[in-house]
């Protein structure tokens, strides 16, 4: 493998002496800086400080990602080092965050809350305490997933702490409407009982044509809380009527008539005018399109303090979730085949019509020891998961259907809408029960300066795909050593596991496929000058993900998952507070190859990004909030193979790289006593990019400049 790092030394480097002096040379810096809370129901179930953990572990609460203008899931992850939120760029059908260059799956309150394609309705952010990001394999904690990490988001939910009200409006671009609210208030007199209220509704359109994002959201909450014990019920209703932002542009006119694209085979593009269409260009039906979801959960938190040593915790949830999904757009024609005649006629229309659901039963119960035996202080967590996801698809695909259809100078209506019937005679249907049981234990000892992790886990796992019967199961690992310095300096080392099943038959073995491991090693530190407000957490990892597909080169061996990809990297996250500046920097490089030693699609090599914000506490600027952030992502690539005429069928390589780019974001904001004014803009300067474009023949368009005014008041 190649290792990029060596050039971007310099710059990690710098950036951290940079931090470290302005951290010893401020003496006004006395307090620790706040980056999130890590609760018992968050990413590593424990309460023990990212200080403390020899993990990589990013956190960002609501206050830090509202304050940059995020307004989806994806936005909150941009500023996060070795995390791609919007890989595909402007999306409104999900998130499809990457970390460390994998897909990773996102829970909510430490339960998975996305299966499948396209049968959940997406989070609203607004509902959200907080995101966390835990990198690198994860089994131990969580059972079957991804060697990349995963996406934790923390709901909001009633508490006698939890009792601020604020009402929240919001007018922006693209006609963007929103009305939030967030109430907390007091049930009985004595503050055992306390309610909740969270509730969106947005009526707004996208920059893409015809596409709306709409939004009705309601999550009311009770909890009883004494002294030792806290229970919890929360329902969260969400209702989304959209349509797909992806429109998956042809390159003829994106990427072949762009000069931040280059495509290694010049027959390609051979042939095309050279007009390129705008990134709001709608290759849909209006009147067909729809992306509409609707999702119920039922969410049940319990903790309770037996003694000093045991205590019990347990989160449950009932979630479900239907989408009503139909698309049309220009047929795929094979890797390098144009999609569109030169004048930017489509040469075939799709349309795929797949309503689909999903239903979960999940619970993750755990006990908690605090115990010391001699110099050892234990906590051991012992936890079981069950969950039991169904999920079916209903989908009917009719591929290329003649069309008059023209990219270029579109005109809907003219194509006569493929009828019921059509549909019905060409739908199949999809569906699948995964039950999963998962026991697991996992013990962090102090002793002296050290901090030792060792985890265990033992899964069984049965999917049911409605044809056959496919049972796995799987034992993962974890294991970590930190040391705590005098000067707030803590270096460790850790490896993880993780797995995740996949349904078939090996045709060379005929046995039941294997399920994907992962294992990663990581050595970094964290550190925390005493006495300031400077945090930096520095890592370097290598991960390995094994019994994947065979590489090209090992077409007859001796079973089909011989295919291993290595992905190495380093990551370096930084916040500090200057006087009044709040500033948090983030640099990443990533070095990855597929079982052909090929780069990952749509991953760029380097990523940084800096946010800076300033509030005065005195004088006539008190109350203003000025911010500012730079957002970098380097190039990212996609490989394929073409079978071109004009190279007479031969199998091709095509290459297509996907030039970086550098967008800025800002806040103006003004508080006055309980209400605040803010105004954000993402993408300030409208900078116009591609997230990625594939060999497969597609381009995606990155979020155009968006501008929120918002008025918040607290009562």
């Amino acid at each position: 493998m190649k290792h990029p790092f060596t050039r971007n030394t310099l710059f990690a480097a710098t950036l951290l002496a940079s931090i470290s002096a302005a951290a010893q040379n401020d003496p006004q810096l006395e307090t620790v800086i706040v980056t999130g809370k890590l609760s018992t129901f968050g990413a590593t179930k424990s309460d023990i400080p990212i200080l403390e953990t020899a993990r990589s572990v990013s956190i960002v609460p609501a206050e830090e990602f509202l304050e940059r203008g995020a307004l989806t899931l994806d936005d909150t992850l941009n500023y996060t080092a070795g995390v791609v939120g919007d890989t595909f760029g402007f999306s409104t059908r999900g998130d499809f965050p990457r970390v460390r260059g994998l897909d990773v799956p996102e829970y909510l309150d430490n339960i998975q809350v996305l299966f499948g394609f396209y049968n959940n309705a997406r989070s609203d952010i607004y509902t959200l305490e907080q995101v966390e990001i835990l990198k690198g394999p994860a089994s131990v904690l969580y059972g079957q997933g991804s060697p990349g990490g995963l996406v934790n988001t923390v709901s909001k939910r009633a508490g006698r702490d939890n009792l601020e009200r604020e009402f929240m409006l919001d007018f922006g671009s693209q006609d963007r409407l929103q009305a939030a609210t967030d109430i907390g208030f007091r049930i009985s007199d004595d503050g055992k009982w306390s309610g909740r209220f969270v509730g969106v509704y947005r009526d707004s359109e996208t920059q893409v044509d015809f596409v709306d994002d709409d939004a009705l959201v309601l999550a009311p909450s009770v909890t009883y809380q004494t002294d030792r014990t806290t229970m919890t019920a929360l329902v969260n209703y969400t209702d989304r009527e959209s349509d797909t932002a992806h429109q998956f542009l042809p390159l003829s006119v994106s990427g072949c008539a762009d000069s931040s694209v280059q495509i290694s085979e010049a027959n390609v593009c051979a042939g095309t005018s050279g007009a390129e269409v705008p990134a709001s260009r709608y290759v849909g039906e209006p009147g067909f399109n729809t992306y509409d979801t609707e999702s119920l959960s039922v969410t049940l938190f319990g903790e309770h303090v037996l003694n000093d040593v045991v205590s019990f915790e347990a989160t449950a949830r009932y979630r479900d979730s239907e989408a009503d999904y139909r698309q049309t757009w220009v047929s795929f024609l094979g890797a390098g085949n144009p999609r569109t005649l030169p004048d930017g006629s489509a040469i075939g229309r799709s349309w795929y019509d797949a309503p689909a659901s999903s239903e979960q039963y999940a619970i993750d119960a755990r006990t908690r020891f605090k115990f010391e035996t001699g110099s050892f202080r234990h906590e051991v967590l012992v936890g079981v998961n069950y969950q039991d996801v169904n999920t079916r698809t209903d989908a009917a695909f009719l591929y290329a259907l003649p069309t008059t259809f023209n990219v270029l100078n579109p005109q809907y209506g003219e194509d006569p809408l493929p009828t019921v019937a059509d549909f019905d005679a060409a739908r199949g249907t999809s569906q699948s029960d995964t039950e999963t049981v998962g026991f697991y234990i996992n013990d962090q000892i102090e002793v002296g300066n050290f901090v030792v992790t060792a985890g265990l886990r033992f899964d069984d796992v049965e999917i049911d795909n409605g044809g056959e019967i496919q049972s796995d199961d799987a034992v993962s690992l974890s294991l970590g050593t930190l040391y705590k310095t005098d000067i707030g300096l803590n270096p460790y080392i850790s490896y993880s596991e993780s797995f995740q099943p996949i349904v078939g038959t090996d045709a060379l073995t005929n046995s039941a496929l294997e399920p994907q491991e992962g294992e990663q090693w990581e050595v970094g530190f964290k550190w925390q000058p005493r006495g300031t407000r400077t945090y930096v957490t520095a890592a370097y990892f290598d991960i390995e993900q094994s019994n994947l597909p065979n590489p090209a080169d090992l077409p007859f061996a001796a079973t089909q998952q011989e295919g291993v990809a290595e992905i190495s990297g380093f990551e370096i996250e930084a916040q500090t507070v200057l006087g009044n500046v709040y500033l948090d920097a983030n640099f990443s490089v990533l070095d990855t190859a597929d079982p052909d030693g090929v780069t990952f699609a749509s991953i760029p090599e380097e990523q940084g990004s800096i946010w800076a914000t300033w509030r005065p506490t005195e004088g006539r600027l008190n109350g203003f909030s000025l911010g500012a952030g730079v957002r970098y992502a380097g190039e990212n690539q996609s490989n394929g193979t073409a079978f071109l005429p004009a190279n007479g069928f031969a199998p091709t390589p095509v290459e297509v790289n996907t030039d970086g780019y550098t967008l800025v974001d800002a806040l103006v904001g003004y508080q006055w006593k309980s209400t605040a004014l803010t105004l954000n803009l993402r993408n300030a300067f409208q900078e116009e990019y591609y997230g990625t474009c594939l060999a497969r023949g597609d381009c995606f368009p990155g979020e155009e400049r968006t501008i929120v005014a918002r008025v918040t008041h607290n009562f």
